[in-house]
């Protein structure tokens, strides 16, 4: 498998550009979580020019409908931080797994328990391929609405709710911790059991398998087609997407970027409002030209 660990620097000019990777909310997304003409532009030209578009988010694939209308050619992204390939040309509600690197009941169980005792106080959600459910206490974060009220040890327990369905993420929210220290506690409290990180402005934590990543699934999906690290060009905002920063070969911090994000990228571009995906891509086809 391809490394998805490796620090960032910046390609050689000769380098070829094969494959664009990008998040999506405060990404590629507007705040009102619209993709602007522009945007819809300069993906169609990057893939009109060979290039290939992967969304990498952390949404589930049931939120893609926003960009479902903007796939081209394999129509693929990657979705729960690593935790899915989805085929989007289904078009709503009729998205298609590809591949599905789940979270072990039993390994959630474990930080479930861990946390738990690390941070009192912190309630739970249980996101599988097609169903979401919630402790009673867990705040209207989403907009959906669950299938079953209950305790995470319930909802995670075999032959408990959805048994059936791989658990692809639990959701961890905590009223009052800051966000940055909620996601240190965790890491240490959690270890090795799991990959735990962050996109929320909030204490809000996403866990999922051991190593599933964006970085690792893009790896995986780039090696299947023949595709180095040195030929990817990545962009996002949050530390959801900080190892698949320093994983590909030139990668880009937008200007409203948490500064863990900053720190990772080899490069910057503006923020989100400003189309800061859109103002690379087209630097980047203007290149090859």
């Amino acid at each position: 498998m391809t490394s998805a660990t490796r620090q960032p620097e910046t390609p050689a000019p000769t380098v070829p550009l094969r494959l664009i990777a990008t998040d999506l909310d405060g990404t590629l997304l507007r705040d009102d979580k619209s993709v602007s003409p522009r945007t819809v532009a300069a993906l169609a030209a990057a893939e009109e020019a060979g290039v290939e578009v992967f969304f990498v988010t952390g949404r589930p694939a049931r939120w893609m409908d926003v960009v479902s209308e903007h796939v081209h050619g394999h129509g693929l992204a990657i979705c729960g931080n690593g935790a899915a390939v989805v085929d989007l040309h289904g078009g709503p509600g009729a998205h298609r797994f590809v591949k599905v690197r789940e979270l072990a009941r039993e390994n959630a169980l474990d930080a479930v328990r861990l946390l738990r005792e690390a941070a009192p106080g912190t309630v739970y959600a249980v996101e599988q391929t097609f169903g979401f459910n919630q402790e009673p206490e867990y705040p209207k974060l989403h907009m959906e609405i669950p299938g079953t009220l209950a305790p995470a040890e319930k909802l995670l327990a075999p032959g408990g709710v959805a048994d059936d369905e791989p658990v692809l993420k639990i959701l961890a929210y905590h009223p009052s911790i800051d966000p940055d220290d909620f996601l240190a506690t965790a890491r240490i409290a959690v270890g090795d059991r799991a990959t735990i990180t962050r996109s929320s402005p909030s204490a809000l934590l996403e866990i999922s398998g051991p190593d599933v990543s964006k970085a690792s699934t893009l790896a995986l999906c780039c090696a299947e087609r023949g595709i180095s690290h040195e030929e990817v060009v990545a962009f996002g905002d949050m530390p959801n997407d900080v190892e698949m920063l320093t994983w590909a070969g030139r990668s880009y911090a937008m200007g409203n970027a948490h500064p863990d994000v900053l720190a990772a990228a080899s490069g910057r571009t503006v923020a989100n409002n400003e189309d800061g995906v859109a103002v690379v891509i087209e630097q980047l086809l203007a290149e090859r030209l």
